[in-house]
């Protein structure tokens, strides 16, 4: 495609001042994993695919199934039954032809977290449990990635901004994960299928930002409850 054409795909952002010609650059250059490709995974790599975000990394070991789709408006009801790390990447390159996406058919452990996360300049995580949630960080602790982190449950959503230029991360908010048995998820207690579209879109928001480099959350946690739209902003 040509530099005209890419100037016509991305020109209303790159119009902004504050990301302009250089900003389009960054987001082309970098290197952004997403974990999870399930109910936040799916608008953070619709919407960083359309952007222009260079390489896009989507490890993910599940596959389709008939309730994910109310949520995962990625998939459609022929795909039931496929990886969805594989079948995201085919259609975030037709969205986006000019990107190149990287699919990791496997669930992420201590033994492969490391190998996987490095070769990615940040990490923006959408998984749905803790254990992933704490390895994620700690591992881009370790190596000294970034890391954007967002969680769902119900009505309300968290969002916040690990590891960033020395930064706090996640064992500075909650030191420990919960016990298994107490921890709440969606497959027990439901989420409305427009919450996790809305969190994902400001974690993708934020993960833009980080990339061109605007101001972003630090040391802070967004608390967003949409029952009352009430938005509360903690420090930690």
């Amino acid at each position: 495609m040509s530099i005209i054409q890419e100037f016509l795909r991305y020109n209303r952002q790159t119009m902004l001042p504050e990301i302009g010609d250089e900003g389009q650059e960054k987001l082309k250059n970098a290197k952004v994993l997403v974990i999870g490709a399930g109910g936040l995974g799916c608008p953070i790599l619709q919407y960083l695919a359309t952007a222009g975000l260079g390489t896009i990394g989507i490890i993910d070991f599940d596959k389709i199934e008939i309730h994910n789709l109310h949520r995962q408006i990625l998939y459609t009801e022929a795909q039931i039954g496929l990886l969805k790390a594989p079948t995201a990447k085919a259609i975030l390159e037709k969205l986006n032809p000019l990107i190149k996406v990287l699919s990791f058919e496997e669930k992420l452990t201590t033994e492969n977290a490391s190998g996987i996360i490095n070769d990615f300049d940040l990490v923006v995580d959408g998984s749905d449990n803790f254990a992933t949630r704490y390895l994620v960080n700690d591992t881009c602790v370790a190596l000294g990635k970034a890391l954007v982190y967002g969680s769902i449950l119900g009505f309300e959503g968290q969002l916040a901004v690990f590891n960033h230029k020395g930064s706090k991360n996640l064992r500075d908010l909650f030191p420990e994960p919960p016990n298994s048995k107490d921890a709440p998820n969606c497959s027990l207690n439901g989420v409305l299928g427009t919450l996790p579209g809305m969190i994902g879109l400001m974690m993708a928001h934020e993960t833009l930002k980080l990339i061109i480099g605007l101001p972003t959350l630090k040391n802070e946690l967004i608390l967003f409850k949409t029952l009352d739209w009430s938005f509360t902003k903690l420090d930690f």
